[in-house]
């Protein structure tokens, strides 16, 4: 008997698929379809399918034409599937010609032709494609531009700089004002200074567009709520961009925290510092949003007392290094801030049975330990990053508007508000804060370098 093996995602089952199955099983007597799982497609670099693997691997079956369905789940497991199932005949489509000639070492390697005008992704975009325009023209966008490129059913289409002078020439067109980038938009990536997001939300909102944020969204938590209340009011979509809530180390690790493993969590402490990145609205406004995330993910928005205190940049008067206490009912957090100063830029979650440990920098991690008084209990979780959290930022939000599901965020509407009001509150003089004084002159400080 002459097997065949065939792998593919199979998502939106369509009759490109259906040939490309009946023309595989024409070559043997026994043919076993392969169907790829979400997380590998995530390894790939493929993180906008649209059905579950059950579904999916429901769809091949009922067709009928496949003897055998299993899933893809890791990289090299061809190999292995190949050996283990005895196979003759490994087929593909013709779109991947000479990808696969490595198996030639364990099989015969045939590539068929694909049904001429008819893919998943374009059947994805042509149902559900978005057109976004961004506001802001950052070095940051260029990275955002690029992530965009790997979410099927995307597509920026125009930038308005809004006094940005960042050169994105030659990557997307510039629109000359908002009024003209909203009328050709169906969504905003709003990311122009903090003190003029607000408005420009507010703006896409009402003129029907859904919105993904930068954070701070707001500058005031009253500002930060009407747009979620606009959002409600409009049937529209609006979520906050930190790139960080997206990654799914974050998310697994908020979980696991959450789950009791380290017992009750009693502390959290997060540092985010760079000297190559200096916003020019000061340092907590600039990374607080970071650095507030898992103190209000693993502790809660509800603090008793929240207290800071900031050292002065003689330029312009920003905070170049802000440190922020919070205290709970049992518990306390702690995270710092800075753009004139460089500390080790961990997090650290203590609980009542262990803690867990991230090294730097954690808003970046791929990776992150728990660690017990009992050395032996420890573990090491290891997760793929793609795109450092924006390429599923931008999946997510895509996804929300097209299938029109709340999604499981490792953000809220109450940590935006929050976050929003910290900010408020520092600014207008209602928390305490403590002046560290001017940096000093001619100097930057310096503790651990990353």
């Amino acid at each position: 008997m002459k097997k065949v093996i065939t792998y593919g995602t199979f998502d939106l089952l369509h009759r490109g698929h259906v040939n490309l199955l009946r023309r595989a099983k024409e070559l043997g007597d026994y043919l076993i379809v392969g169907v790829t799982s979400s997380d590998f497609d995530k390894n790939r670099g493929k993180i906008n399918v649209k059905q579950s693997l059950m579904d999916r691997i429901e769809a091949v079956k009922a067709l009928g034409i496949a003897d055998e369905v299993i899933p893809e789940e890791y990289y090299g497991q061809k190999i292995d599937d190949i050996r283990n199932y005895d196979v003759d005949i490994f087929a593909i489509g013709s779109d991947w010609r000479g990808h696969f000639d490595y198996l030639n070492e364990y099989c015969e390697v045939v590539y068929l032709d694909r049904t001429e005008g008819i893919s998943s992704t374009q059947l994805r975009e042509d149902r559900n494609h978005i057109s976004l325009g961004i506001v802001g023209a950052s070095r940051d966008i260029a990275k955002f531009i690029d992530e965009s490129k790997y979410v099927s059913g995307v597509d920026v289409i125009a930038v308005f700089p809004d006094g940005d002078d960042f050169n994105l020439a030659g990557r997307v067109p510039t629109a000359a004002s908002l009024e003209d980038l909203l009328e050709k938009s169906d969504a905003v990536y709003v990311a122009n200074a903090p003190a003029r997001r607000y408005q420009t939300a507010r703006a896409a909102l009402k003129a029907g567009k859904h919105v993904l944020s930068e954070s701070p969204v707001a500058l005031a938590a009253s500002e930060a709520r009407s747009l979620f209340e606009l959002a409600r009011e409009s049937n529209l979509v609006f979520h906050e961009a930190i790139k960080t809530a997206y990654a799914l180390a974050f998310s697994r690790l908020t979980l696991l925290v959450k789950s009791g493993m380290i017992g009750t969590p009693v502390s959290v402490h997060a540092t985010c510092t760079s000297q190559s990145f200096k916003s020019p609205a000061g340092s907590l406004i600039g990374w607080g949003p970071i650095a507030s995330l898992p103190v209000f993910e693993i502790l809660g928005t509800d603090y008793q007392n929240a207290t800071a205190a900031s050292l002065t940049s003689r330029e312009d008067g920003t905070d170049v290094y802000t440190k922020v206490d919070f205290v709970y009912e049992g518990a306390c957090a702690t995270f710092e801030v800075g753009s004139g100063v460089k500390s080790e830029g961990e997090l650290v979650v203590a609980g009542t049975k262990g803690y867990v440990y991230v090294p730097a920098p954690w808003w970046k991690t791929d990776y992150y330990e728990v660690r017990f008084e009992d050395l032996s209990r420890n573990k090491r979780y290891f997760y793929q990053l793609n795109g450092e959290g924006i390429r599923d930022e931008i999946s997510v939000f895509a996804k929300t508007i097209q299938d029109g599901k709340k999604p499981n965020l490792d953000i809220t509407e109450a940590q935006t508000v929050a976050l929003s009001g910290l900010i408020e509150a520092y600014r207008d003089g209602s928390m305490t804060v403590h002046s560290l004084g001017l940096e000093a002159e001619g100097c930057g400080i310096s503790f651990f370098q990353n």
